[in-house]
């Protein structure tokens, strides 16, 4: 009895041996002051690190950032369309403008002074100065000739001073005379503004906005329909539009405008 009995532990203890060893967990032990001031034993599991998070592209501070003087960095606000069409005419020469306007300048001189346009040819100037694209808004283009008022010499007899051939200044502007003389092919019309898209050696161009009063669309709108009261009827002959209100000094105040308001007339001309 006593050999089967050994012979059965030392089976047991074989296969004790043949089991997997249990995984170790690695504990920390820390001393906290017991109450009685003794160092008590406490056991603390270790903690995995936390995985570092997905490394982002970087992007470059100057595309996002605007720097201040003082330092401050600011985002940028996005282009839009009428942006880089506002850039682009800033400098004609320098942009791709400059090849249109070859063959533009051809076509629009052997055209008439003064053709109807289906769409604004710079549709952000048209937009700030009051465009829409809706019934009742119409855009002219029209030509007008570009120079000083340089007379011929004459021949009768005096001195150099008196007669009249050079620095002779215009009251009006050019544009201002695109303006009158549009308003004047399209009667039933009101002008609203204009702005300039052109000049070669002869002539200046504008396109020129014109807003019909009596459309149902433009008196049901009531931000345009300011335009169809009768205080407003030839606005244009009066000055009254933007070109025309610089031309009066209307854009000063203040020290220097004191003979431009109510009117230059009523100066005695002095204003200007």
């Amino acid at each position: 009895m006593a050999e089967e009995k050994s012979e059965k532990e030392s089976t047991t203890e074989g296969k004790e041996e043949k089991a997997e060893p249990k995984k170790r967990v690695r504990v920390l032990k820390s001393k906290v002051p017991s109450e009685k001031g003794e160092p008590q034993k406490k056991e603390m599991r270790k903690e995995e690190p936390a995985k570092k998070p997905p490394v982002k592209a970087k992007v470059k501070t100057e595309d996002i950032y605007e720097e201040k003087e003082e330092g401050e960095k600011v985002k940028k606000r996005p282009k839009n369309l009428y942006q880089y069409v506002r850039e682009a005419w800033k400098k004609p020469s320098d942009s791709y403008v400059r090849d249109l306007q070859r063959q533009r300048m051809i076509d629009w001189r052997k055209g008439e002074a003064f053709v109807r346009v289906d769409k604004p040819t710079r549709i952000d100037r048209a937009r700030s100065l009051g465009y829409k694209a809706k019934q009742g808004y119409i855009v002219v283009r029209a030509r007008v000739r570009r120079g000083g008022m340089r007379k011929r010499t004459i021949k009768g007899g005096r001195r150099p001073k008196r007669k009249g051939i050079t620095k002779i200044t215009m009251a009006k502007s050019i544009q201002r005379i695109a303006e009158e003389r549009t308003a004047k092919k399209y009667p039933n019309l009101e002008v609203l503004n204009s702005y300039w898209i052109g000049e070669d050696g002869r002539h200046k161009y504008y396109e020129v906005i014109l807003v019909d009063p009596h459309h149902p669309v433009i008196k049901s709108d009531p931000k345009i329909n300011w335009i169809c009261e009768p205080a407003h009827k030839g606005r244009v002959h009066r000055g009254l539009t933007s070109a025309g209100k610089k031309g009066r000094g209307l854009r000063h105040k203040g020290k220097g405008a004191e003979k431009v308001r109510p009117s230059i007339k009523s100066h005695h001309r002095k204003g200007k």
